[in-house]
């Protein structure tokens, strides 16, 4: 193409033109102004040698040329809407591998339908998902992404606050029916509960006050909340569980709110090297938008 033959935007406003019927009406489906698209058909027409339209007072009529060049005109719309989707199609197109790391309970319970969705959307990924409850140093790469409970502090890394996840009491119906239902916080030393074999700083943060939860109180003693998770809905006794997640089975009942509830400041954190690549941020973005819907309940 020379610097004298028209472009497209020119052929696009005399479609408009063809189909709208006026100056005016191609304005507006175009979203431009009247006096631009005026100017736009004027422009074609001294491109082209001859005039396109005949002009007056009740609008503009086509030539016979002018009704000859609308199919050239819609094929050309055709292949510059093709040319767009070619275009997007490769700026969409993603692939390789993202490594994320989750706490056991994050990531064989809550992750396991986002990362689905994701999948859906974008199946060029490998997700390598690697469930921990230590957290992966992101400035060495042990993962690219990570979901913590506890706020990032290295400056290097980019992180998003999702929420605060609730943690509450519960037992399974079956077990409140064999061996009855604690009304206070002094009676929880009568039941078998379900913790820990080591203590988690959460723990000794937010116990409540006289609440029998040490180590030497449990019947079960466990350092993996996955099999916490299991044995709360075996019936084996009381113990914590993401609200949230808890309320997916009818058969557990929550016991003591008002006084037992834990929150977890919930973040999803990648080094900041890494919002060049495509693969990564889009994660990243779902991962976040989901868990804050999963906060959300």
């Amino acid at each position: 193409m020379t610097s004298n033959d028209p472009g497209w935007e020119l052929y696009r406003s005399f479609l408009a033109v063809m189909h709208e019927g006026s100056l005016s009406a191609a304005a507006r489906a175009l979203g431009m102004t009247q006096p631009s698209l005026g100017r736009h058909m004027r422009e074609l027409e001294t491109a082209l040698g001859t005039a396109l339209f005949a002009r007056s007072p009740q609008g503009l009529t086509p030539t016979e040329l002018a009704r000859e060049l609308v199919p050239h005109a819609q094929a050309m719309a055709s292949a510059a809407a093709t040319l767009q989707r070619t275009a997007s199609a490769g700026r969409e197109e993603i692939s390789g591998t993202v490594r994320l790391t989750a706490s056991e309970v994050i990531g064989a319970e809550v992750l396991p339908p986002i990362l689905t969705l994701f999948r859906e959307r974008h199946p060029g990924v490998v997700v390598e998902l690697v469930l921990s409850n230590q957290s992966s140093d992101l400035l060495r790469r042990d993962a690219d992404i990570a979901v913590r409970m506890v706020q990032p502090t290295q400056e290097a890394l980019v992180a998003r606050h999702v929420g605060r996840i609730e943690l509450g009491l519960f037992a399974h119906r079956r077990y409140l029916d064999a061996h009855g239902q604690p009304s206070t916080i002094a009676e929880l030393g009568g039941h078998a509960l379900i913790g820990f074999d080591t203590e988690r700083p959460y723990i000794r943060r937010l116990r409540p006050e006289g609440m029998p939860y040490t180590r030497e109180h449990f019947s079960l003693r466990t350092d993996s909340d996955l099999a916490a998770l299991a044995a709360l809905r075996a019936g084996f006794g009381i113990g914590f569980a993401q609200v949230n997640l808890a309320r997916r089975d009818p058969q557990l009942v929550r016991l003591l709110p008002d006084p037992l509830s834990l929150a977890l400041e919930t973040w999803v954190v990648m080094h900041e090297d890494l919002r060049q690549s495509l693969r990564v941020r889009r994660l990243f973005d779902h991962l976040a938008e989901a868990l804050e819907a999963y906060v959300r309940g």
